[in-house]
């Protein structure tokens, strides 16, 4: 069953069951789909409009960006649900003998690599729609700028959720190599997009409150 083709109604219903399905991560890349989809919202108000004509064309290649993004971050939706399935089978392989327990182990520990690819790579989409945000909240029309504001801090939830579903997967490989790597990238992603988010709130609160 896809997770994206669910009804936003049923798409809830099915995040508050005890379905394995859809989970923290997607959620997460939920989260930064509406978040990205805010942004292009804001740029589809400007263009057009006399005031913007000397930024039109960048708007129309942040909203190419964006749309790029909302895509792949739905993507992630029914990939983090393709991921985690082969890793609930893994927690349910016997260990009876030492033969079983080293397969399980051995198993359990590449779905959790493959667990972390999809948060990290939300991670990764959420930096890049924040920074497409930080653009749009400079050029874009300033009737919306609150707009801006809502879908930063979407993304800037998405990145943080992610995040949490990466870690919570570490914990289970041993790889320590493949550990390293994961969670430098990942600390890096997050200081770097914490901190743009964090900038791009401040300027909308302060042309808010002007």
């Amino acid at each position: 069953m896809s997770m994206v083709k669910l009804t936003s109604q049923d798409f809830v219903t099915e995040l508050a069951s005890k379905a394995p399905v859809p989970g923290g991560g997607g959620a997460a890349a939920l989260g930064g789909a509406i978040g990205m989809a805010l942004s292009n919202m804001v740029g589809n108000l400007t263009v057009g409009k006399k005031k913007y004509k000397d930024v039109e064309a960048e708007v129309y290649g942040l909203l190419s960006k964006g749309e790029a993004v909302i895509n792949e971050m739905l993507a992630l939706i029914d990939g983090d649900a393709e991921v985690f399935e082969p890793l609930a089978k893994a927690y349910s392989l016997p260990r009876s003998t030492p033969e079983e327990i080293e397969f399980k182990s051995k198993t359990i520990e590449a779905c959790c690599k493959k667990a972390c690819s999809v948060p990290m790579e939300i991670m990764r989409k959420a930096v890049e729609g924040i920074a497409i945000h930080e653009r749009m909240g400079e050029i874009g029309t300033v009737m919306a700028v609150s707009d801006i504001g809502c879908g930063v801090a979407f993304l800037k939830a998405a990145l943080v959720s992610a995040r949490l579903n990466v870690i919570i997967n570490l914990n289970s490989i041993k790889d320590e190599s493949f550990v390293s790597d994961t969670r430098k990238e990942m600390n890096e992603l997050l200081t770097k997009g914490s901190t743009a988010a964090d900038k791009a709130l401040e300027k909308v609160v302060a042309a808010l409150e002007k």
